[in-house]
């Protein structure tokens, strides 16, 4: 992997709150995992920023919505939990109904994806993902089941349940190199983040032994207003990945605010059990 990072340094020294860091960050090695569900599209587009960001919708009508989680092990801003909560869209044109968005990810045009929640456990990833890019993240406690078979994470802020997250380890093994692509809002400015990545990924379409489960916490509500399945329809994990997060580009101005929930200034939990 050392040569996927070569042109990454020297990097910029910037500082946000209690984070001071080099962009673009590293991330050398993780554990990363996430489902994928289904979500009533006029719901999702009703909260989307802009209207030149569209739902990526399935043939049932549907759009499709992520929960992932990332259990970050080596990165050069520390050791730390993340879950994401996002919408798959596609800005600008608005696309066709199908599955070709879905499946071809950032190889689409305006593919990215939305945070719609970016949960962390630490102050200093909360004030980096808000400073740099206007990431939703507020503080909360992760503890992650790295296992054989699963990989699991449980997330309170508190006593406070949020979500239960469990992925099992099964299907298919591909290579994937195609970057991760998000938008965010800062300043009412949205901006795209192109996040290069490479490892092998395994999914599984229609997966029996993975779920998520919704606590009664605002993160929990958000998402259930939006009428999310019971069942995932394709569940994901990453063996081996590395990724570099650089600063994005502002493509918008004056679009609807997206700050999300910010929770406490606080200490987290942030435990693993291998």
């Amino acid at each position: 992997m050392e040569n996927f990072f070569k042109d990454a340094r020297p990097g910029k020294e910037v500082t946000y709150g209690s984070a001071t860091f080099e962009l673009p960050i590293l991330y050398q090695r993780d554990d990363f995992f996430g489902l994928y569900f289904t979500a009533d599209a006029k719901k999702v587009a009703a909260i989307l920023p802009t209207d030149k960001l569209h739902p990526v919708v399935l043939p049932n009508g549907r759009a499709v919505y992520a929960i992932c989680a990332y259990n970050y092990i080596n990165t050069t801003i520390g050791t730390y939990g993340e879950v994401a909560a996002a919408i798959p869209v596609i800005y600008g044109k608005k696309p066709v109904t199908g599955m070709f968005p879905a499946l071809l990810e950032s190889y689409y045009p305006g593919f990215g994806a939305l945070v719609h929640h970016l949960p962390v456990t630490k102050a200093e990833a909360r004030d980096a993902g808000r400073g740099e890019w206007g990431y939703t993240k507020f503080i909360a406690d992760m503890h992650f089941n790295i296992k054989t078979d699963h990989l699991e994470c449980l997330m309170r802020e508190e006593n406070q349940h949020i979500l239960d997250l469990h992925i099992a380890k099964k299907g298919l093994f591909i290579t994937d190199k195609k970057p991760l692509i998000t938008y965010s809002v800062k300043e009412n400015k949205l901006i795209k983040t192109i996040i290069p990545q490479k490892g092998m990924r395994r999914f599984s379409i229609n997966p029996k032994d993975s779920y998520v489960r919704l606590g009664n916490h605002p993160m929990a509500q958000s998402i259930k207003e939006l009428d999310i399945s019971e069942k995932p329809f394709l569940s994901f994990y990453y063996p081996e990945r590395s990724a570099i997060l650089p600063s994005g580009k502002v493509i918008d101005s004056n679009v609807k605010a997206f700050e999300g929930y910010m929770g406490k200034n606080r200490a987290a939990q942030h435990t693993i059990d291998y």
